[in-house]
């Protein structure tokens, strides 16, 4: 399993208010959820993003509510892959359970750029900055987190079985 994209980066407590605003939480639409993705703390990341992008957070990511939503729009917004330094533990979880890959690496978080170009390899955990031409060390998956990526969710990959 691997990733590519470019980065959207942003600091420390991101909290899931700002990642899908609570105003949104009135529809269980993925891609409209998606549409209002990171809004209230960056207005142009749904017209910026592409498939594949990554977003490079700091310490304590998706802290706050405790809302399944959050890791679904950033999904549905096209990103592969959250990188921090930390994340919030229940985000962790929901990020996990709906398929979304993250990473916590606490180098990767403050060597990685906005803009830059990162490949990632979710196998060996090597996050590779094309841009800077530097590589950082992330804990590798286990085989039965990528299952659950790979499935698409913790549901999917059940019903898989």
């Amino acid at each position: 399993m691997n990733a590519n994209g470019y980065v959207h980066k942003y600091g420390d407590n991101v909290d899931t208010d700002v990642i899908i605003p609570a105003r949104y939480l009135n529809t269980a639409d993925h891609k409209e959820l998606a549409s209002h993705c990171m809004e209230d703390i960056d207005k142009e990341f749904v017209k910026k993003v592409k498939e594949g992008d990554i977003i490079v957070g700091g310490a304590n990511f998706g802290c706050g509510s405790s809302r399944e939503h959050a890791p679904i729009a950033i999904k549905n917004s096209g990103v592969s892959c959250v990188i921090a330094k930390t994340f919030a533990r229940i985000f962790f979880r929901n990020s996990i359970n709906i398929g979304l890959a993250i990473l916590e690496c606490p180098e990767a978080s403050e060597r990685i750029e906005n803009g830059d170009s990162v490949s990632i390899d979710f196998d060996t955990g090597v996050i590779t900055n094309m841009t800077k031409g530097e590589t950082y060390q992330a804990e590798p998956f286990p085989e039965f987190i990528k299952e659950i990526i790979r499935s698409d969710g913790l549901l999917n990959s059940i019903r898989k079985r």
